[in-house]
């Protein structure tokens, strides 16, 4: 079956998915798509909330393949200009695309729809696949696409499976759409809900009421509302906004939201908490706030890493650098490990697993059977390299993290500005977690540290028997034990020779980078056999790793935090207020 509409019965569906038939029917007509779903709220980056529906894993494991397989149909199947009218869920596209078809313009009209995802009902859905020219699936097969992407009879905000859908099912209302606009000279975009109109046409003005006429027509008879009360239309002399973005001459960011971003975020810093439109907030809407400022940054910059460098940023990019720092280093909700290797964190949650009966402080199982960790692991995500250099693997990224605690230079030593800011210490420790390979000196990561962080002869004597030092305030430094005799360790050598050993496929162990994968296979995939079978592995080396972080925490609350709550007791009512917002 090569083509999506050759599909023409349920069970061939599942096939087409790579779905086991017996899932998709116990999903649909067993469990129920209805009873799969979690409902919670968040917050919007300028105020007020939005209802989120997200599917259970299972479920959306099976919206992710459709909404994989719709794309690559959409893909073939192009439909010439219409194409380039939608900017949102789209490859390559965005607010920033979809603001700069009205730059410059005389007029720019807005149109938005009421209650999008909502317009998309069972049956509307059913019959888009079972009669548009594109798909014509038998009707079997295209109720269970409905039954697959809908909840409660419409397309849920937060099934990964709606935003192709929607897309879908409107590329008939902006084609008619398209036609209005170039009857009266316009130019169209949609992203999502939000229909932009253009034109440097001075005549526009007068034929608004009857252009706008039209197109409420077209917008009514396709199923859709309009909101009245956020249509407007916006002339060359006042200030044009698309998307949230300024479109009078260049595409730009409003410079009264980032100021006010920018004062958001310094009376966080200050005194543990900011409002939104009067209403506390919460530290994910002000990084929405600052990861939409910064977007326009990053698309005029193509993200040229070549030029890029995280020490040569514009102030905007400073500021979200700054607000970085504080979530995850200075303000972090609980105690932050950061290793050396993006393998080493799969091993240590694995021993936690195994180990949790000792380690309460570290993790806990709940009465669902399921672990809770007490401690965090920093994910390092295209944004953290973009902004503080701090790069998947090696020990490059935490030498970099080190500058902001350590730096020299005033406008990069966060933490000191922090401490000023705030009048407190941080809240939890940041354990930097290294290979022991001390022996080697300056050639290998942890010795490369040392000697940027100017660590003294006898600190280095207390790493060679602790296996833990303290940098500085809160940020210390781990390195695994030796093993036996050798003079050196990495994290793999805590584990028996057995577990190294073991053959997946045929293929044996290899710690090197470079391997030849017909005959072995590398660390990536020894993590993964680790996740999967931690329960019957033997972690007896990774406890003095595991009793060495237990002990930075308590050092760090018990001492090292001591001056930092009892300057958060003088301070009582701000930290309280902080630390209830500091949810990551």
């Amino acid at each position: 079956m090569g083509e999506f509409n050759d599909i023409k019965t349920r069970n061939e569906l599942a096939d087409f998915l790579k779905v086991p038939r017996k899932l998709l029917s116990y999903i649909l007509y067993v469990k129920g798509s209805n009873n799969l779903y979690t409902s919670f709220e968040i917050c919007k980056k300028n105020g007020g909330t939005r209802k989120i529906n997200a599917p259970s894993e299972g479920l959306k494991d099976i919206q992710k393949k459709l909404a994989e397989a719709l794309y690559n149909h959409k893909k073939k199947k192009k439909r010439g200009i219409t194409d380039k009218i939608s900017h949102a869920f789209e490859i390559d596209k965005g607010i920033i695309t979809n603001a700069e078809n009205h730059r410059n313009k005389r007029f720019v009209l807005n149109i938005d729809l009421e209650d999008f995802f909502d317009s998309f009902h069972f049956g509307r859905i059913r019959g888009f696949f079972n009669k548009n020219n594109r798909f014509l699936l038998p009707i079997e097969v295209a109720t269970a696409i409905a039954q697959i992407s809908c909840y409660e009879g419409k397309l849920p905000q937060g099934a990964p499976s709606s935003p192709i859908i929607t897309n879908l099912i409107c590329e008939i209302l902006d084609h008619r759409l398209l036609k209005i606009a170039k009857q009266y000279k316009l130019d169209y975009t949609r992203y999502a809900d939000d229909l932009t109109f253009s034109t440097n046409d001075r005549n526009f003005l007068e034929l608004q009421t009857e252009f706008y006429k039209k197109v409420s027509e077209v917008i009514i008879r396709a199923g859709f509302k309009i909101n009245e009360e956020k249509t407007r239309l916006q002339l060359r002399d006042s200030k044009q906004v698309v998307t949230g973005l300024v479109v009078n001459k260049k595409v730009n960011i409003n410079s009264v939201y980032y100021k006010e971003t920018r004062a958001m975020a310094h009376h966080l810093y200050k005194y543990g908490e900011f409002k939104i439109n009067d209403k506390p907030a919460t530290l994910n809407q002000l990084e929405g706030r600052f990861a939409f400022i910064n977007q326009l940054t990053w698309y005029n910059n193509k993200l040229d890493d070549e030029k890029h460098h995280f020490q040569r940023l514009c102030s905007r990019e400073r500021q979200y650098q700054k607000f970085l720092f504080y979530k995850y280093f200075f303000a972090n909700p609980q105690p932050l490990i950061v290793t050396e290797g993006k393998t080493d964190v799969a091993y240590l949650k694995s021993a936690l697993k195994k180990l949790y009966n000792e380690y309460p402080n570290l993790i806990t199982k709940n009465s669902n059977g399921k672990f809770e960790f007490k401690i965090s692991f920093l994910n390092k995500t295209k944004r953290l390299k973009h902004f503080m250099g701090i790069f998947q693997d090696g020990g490059t990224a935490l030498k970099n993290i080190y500058d902001f605690f350590g730096s020299k230079k005033s406008d990069t030593n966060y933490l000191s500005y922090f401490k000023k800011t705030s009048n407190t210490l941080p809240i939890n420790p940041v354990i930097l977690m290294f290979d022991n390979e001390i022996q080697s000196g300056s050639r290998k990561p942890i010795g490369n540290f040392l000697n940027h962080a100017n660590v003294d002869g006898e600190t280095r004597e207390d790493l060679n028997h602790k296996y833990f030092i303290n940098i500085i305030d809160n940020l210390y430094l781990l390195t695994i034990p030796l093993i036996g005799d050798k003079s050196e360790c990495d994290i793999e050598d805590l584990f028996e020779e057995s577990v190294l050993s073991h053959k997946i496929n045929g293929k044996k162990f290899s710690k090197k980078d470079d391997y030849n994968v017909s005959e072995y296979y590398g660390k990536e995939i020894l993590s993964k056999y680790i996740l999967r079978n931690y329960s019957s592995i033997n972690f007896t080396n990774f406890r003095s790793t595991l009793d060495n972080i237990d002990k930075i925490i308590n050092t760090y609350w018990k001492g090292g935090a001591g001056a930092g709550h009892d300057l958060e007791e003088k301070n009582k009512d701000k930290s309280s207020a902080g630390k209830v917002l500091l949810e990551i």
